[in-house]
């Protein structure tokens, strides 16, 4: 039996298999079971004879564990969206993102005319230290040029080993010439929460996704915000989930106990009733039960959905803004050793009242989609209407005659022109009025 090892709300070993079945294994299962079985085995028969007429025949001479892993996605594609074989590198890729942690410089960088073009230095890292600045152009890494590479191989490059040096050419405005710039690789922690106040009495905290980092991020947050306004003087907290594509199972769970006391969080059911799972809240809210608000939109899916989901039906947040992704499956992570990984989907998870959100999504307590700006809306043209959710997905795992399409994902890069964020401020702040803010737990019907 395969070790599983993480479970995800997103995300045969290669060259190893054997497809032509020589000889059948005595079988003592029953008519109907033999059938079925013999009928396998002549499938896998014909995939044998397909594999080797390829080899044989095709126009130019193929690459034999390409084929395979080729035939590996087309098989598990075929389940759903979600389910997916890792070669070892995109394996190796999923565990930096879950750990959240790297050897690696301390930037956020994107491509801008074939070159890789500095976001931000993160604070205190080793960029920052050796004084890259935002807008600087790499254009050498390590005297390699960058033009040609796609962003993906020029990250890699920049990663490794944490105390190695990597040597990068710099074009910065108002220098004439290139700057060499010499780095030392250290540890770097992707910064998965953002806090900030607002208003002056309100903790906002925005979860960028769920990683091994995630809880105990948002617990230094609400730490940090609590001594910067006072822990008696927080009015409310907003919790932004918006554009948070998901990620552990485990930090939803645990992002969902620290708001709440008791109750239920979510279910996971997998193909077998003896598989269900249930997670249930411990004492204890970091909070001490200020009013929250979650804010959730159509890019909010899977993790997300489940802390939004928990909170909702318990009645400890008001959930605004437009209806989640609608992703309501669990992946498991199957090592494949040095092949690889296998991500498979195991499970439906359900909300504490038993619903199950998959191609459904959220509906926000309060409703509220986000205009786009003309300008936005002129650059991205026709998909600007493509509200996709999970329901819109090819192959997605049906949920019954009442699947709902997605909603927009748009969120204003200034607070200013935030019209979600703004009506959540104001609820706090109790400027506007909603029966729906504050939640008020029913403490006579929860369950410990």
């Amino acid at each position: 039996m395969m070790r599983r090892t993480s479970l995800f709300l997103f995300g045969v070993a290669a060259g190893a298999l054997v497809a032509v079945a020589t000889t059948q294994p005595r079988l003592v299962l029953g008519t109907a079971a033999e059938a079925a079985s013999s009928d396998t085995y002549r499938q896998l028969n014909l995939f044998g004879d397909v594999f080797e007429r390829v080899r044989s025949d095709y126009v130019e001479k193929p690459d034999d564990s390409k084929l395979i892993e080729a035939a590996i996605n087309g098989m598990l594609q075929s389940l759903d969206p979600h389910s997916s074989y890792m070669d070892a590198k995109n394996h190796r890729d999923m565990q930096v993102q879950t750990r959240g942690e790297f050897g690696g410089l301390g930037i956020e960088v994107t491509m801008e005319d074939g070159l890789v073009k500095v976001i931000a230095p993160m604070e205190d890292t080793p960029a920052a230290k050796a004084g890259v600045l935002a807008g600087d152009l790499i254009t050498k890494l390590d005297g390699a040029q960058v033009q040609g590479m796609t962003l993906n191989e020029a990250v890699d490059k920049m990663r490794g080993a944490v105390n190695t040096p990597i040597s990068l050419t710099v074009v910065r405005k108002g220098h004439e010439k290139p700057l060499e710039i010499k780095v030392v690789r250290d540890t770097i922690k992707i910064k998965v929460v953002r806090s900030r106040v607002e208003d002056g009495d309100i903790a906002y905290i925005r979860i960028n996704s769920f990683n091994e980092q995630t809880y105990e991020s948002l617990k230094k947050a609400v730490d940090d915000l609590s001594q910067k306004i006072g822990a008696d003087k927080v009015k409310g907290y907003i919790i932004d989930l918006r554009n948070n594509p998901g990620g552990l199972l485990d930090q939803a769970i645990a992002v969902s106990d620290a708001f709440l006391d008791r109750g239920e969080i979510v279910s996971t059911r997998g193909r077998n009733a003896d598989e269900t799972q249930r997670f249930n809240a411990r004492s204890g809210d970091i909070t001490k039960g200020k009013p929250v608000i979650v804010l959730v939109n159509g890019g909010s899916a899977s993790a997300s959905e489940i802390v939004a989901g928990a909170l909702q039906d318990q009645k400890r947040a008001t959930i605004l803004g437009s209806r989640s992704f609608g992703k309501g499956s669990v992946q498991t992570i199957i090592p494949l050793g040095s092949n690889g990984a296998l991500r498979l989907t195991t499970a439906r998870y359900y909300t504490p009242s038993g619903r199950s959100i998959q191609a459904k999504g959220i509906e926000p307590d309060i409703v509220l989609v986000q205009d786009m700006p003309d300008d936005v809306k002129a650059k991205l043209g026709a998909t600007v209407d493509n509200t996709r959710g999970e329901a819109s997905l090819k192959g997605h795992l049906k949920n019954g005659e009442d699947e709902q399409a997605g909603s927009p994902s748009y969120v204003p890069p200034e607070p200013k022109d935030d019209t979600q964020l703004k009506l959540a401020v104001e609820l706090i702040e109790g400027t506007v009025k909603n029966a729906a803010y504050p939640a008020t737990p029913d403490k006579t019907t929860q369950a410990n």
